[in-house]
């Protein structure tokens, strides 16, 4: 028997309450540490010209390389990396040269050249990582260095038939894939050619001016002397072709029809909440493109001089150390994805080791040596789960990296975004244009490392 109703029931009660709502969730809206943490610059007229001392040394380069189902060749002109190359451009001959590199196959622990041992060859590492082993200090081996992908050594070969000796063991740490030419393969293809000849002979007879660690020609100073002597005389020459960064833009019409925002408007304005949603996105896809963007993406702009591997493939407080003294001066904060961050924590709790976090902003940031590490979903995981880390020096009087806008646009709604009011279409529609405009600037290239290939699956290899 069912119980007579005494009071009115909750469901009927609802119908008339007043329901309280929230604004619009977006689960797309990320931390966006980035574009919180680089000091932004004024770019008046949409660039910004970085202005740097004249450099005359060309950073190492890395080789790329063109697979045909399990072959591997070196694409001809990429082979102008290597140093005694460089600037060469006879496509036959590269093409030739080429043609002379062997492929081998590597299993962990084997060694590819011996400390010692003539420098014979010429060896591009295309897949996998090497260590470079040493004596040390006291007699024992020490790892002095890694190579992996597209990086190369042996090119000493290329400039001489006696090349001196290895001054390292070169070790496979991985599954290693190599091409390799011999000396004797190279004075063939040279003896066929007068132009490499010539080239190779200018190579060796061009005048090398003094230059600092960075590359720059050294300014001639005297101290410590007495007397009368004749000072050196000097001056600091600066780059022809300086490098201009053109403000970019990420832009989208928005569209609110006209019966929504006369009679739906009430508790929300409709047309703000699609505004901050769809400024939200246009934010999303700025820091996206500070990271990945082909031209003036931090990924793409690390010179390969600031790059650096992991010994054993997830990172370790070692790793992090030596990513530091790639960017000891006034190191500013680590940039990771957040799986990134949690397989270092990882290995810092298998070494029993436990950072301290740092507060920064209310914030409590984990960070390392006190340089807070901020998470960022943008920095990409490749498929074999490894991804990268960066860390950064900021600022225009530290000369480190920055981020460029332009304000005072017009309608501008936040700085260095405008929302343009484009009018009422035959349909209806009430039309915005919503543009952000930004670009980064590293302004020397020690501002900027990063730690490569970081793999951040669990069970990493030792």
């Amino acid at each position: 028997m069912t119980e007579q109703q005494l009071s009115l029931d909750t469901r009927a009660a609802r119908n008339l309450a007043t329901t309280t709502k929230s604004v619009p969730q977006m689960q797309g809206i990320t931390s966006r540490w980035l574009l919180k943490l680089l000091p932004w610059v004024q770019a008046s007229g949409g660039a910004y010209r970085v202005n740097r001392r004249l450099t005359y040394t060309v950073g190492d380069g890395r080789v790329t390389f063109v697979t045909t189902e399990n072959d591997v060749r070196v694409i001809p002109r990429e082979l102008g990396e290597l140093a005694p190359l460089r600037g060469y451009d006879d496509d036959l001959t590269l093409d030739a040269l080429a043609g002379r590199f062997t492929q081998h196959e590597y299993e962990p622990g084997d060694v590819i050249v011996e400390q010692g041992r003539p420098i014979d060859q010429v060896i591009l590492v295309v897949h996998g990582k090497l260590s470079r082993v040493g004596a040390g200090e006291f007699g024992t081996e020490a790892v002095h260095g890694t190579l992996a992908n597209g990086d190369f050594f042996g090119e000493r070969t290329l400039v001489s038939e006696e090349a001196g000796e290895w001054e390292y063991t070169v070790k496979a740490v991985t599954t290693t894939t190599i091409l390799s030419m011999s000396g004797a393969d190279f004075q063939e293809t040279l003896g066929q050619s007068a132009s490499l000849q010539a080239h190779l002979e200018a190579f060796r007879n061009s005048p090398q001016r003094a230059t600092n660690p960075h590359g720059e020609a050294a300014i001639e100073l005297a101290s410590g002397h007495s007397g009368e002597p004749v000072l050196p005389g000097t001056f600091v020459d600066y780059e022809r072709s300086p490098r201009e960064y053109e403000l970019s833009v990420a832009q989208t019409v928005l569209r609110v029809h006209t019966r929504v925002a006369d009679i739906y408007n009430e508790p929300m304005d409709q047309i703000e909440q699609q505004l901050r949603l769809t400024i939200e996105a246009l934010r999303e896809r700025q820091e996206d493109e500070l990271i990945n963007n082909s031209d003036f993406g931090l990924l793409r702009n690390t010179d390969l001089s600031q790059r650096i591997y992991t010994r054993s493939g997830p990172p370790t407080p070692d790793d992090m150390d030596e990513l530091l003294a790639l960017v000891w001066k006034d190191p500013a904060f680590f940039l990771a994805h957040p799986k990134a961050i949690a397989a270092f924590g990882r290995e810092c709790s298998r070494s029993g080791i436990y950072p301290e976090s740092v507060d920064v902003g209310g914030n409590m940031v984990p960070a390392w040596r006190g340089v807070p590490i901020f998470p960022c979903s943008k920095i990409p995981v490749s498929k074999t789960k490894t991804s990268s880390i960066l860390l950064m020096r900021t600022g225009e009087s530290s000369q480190g990296v920055i981020g460029l806008h332009q304000i005072g646009l017009p309608d501008e709604y936040q700085p260095g975004l405008s929302v343009r009011y484009m009018g009422i279409d035959d349909k209806a529609l009430l039309s915005y244009l919503v543009s952000a405009y930004y670009s980064a600037a590293v302004l020397v290239p020690d501002a900027l490392g990063m730690l490569e290939s970081v793999e951040i699956a669990h069970g990493g290899a030792r």
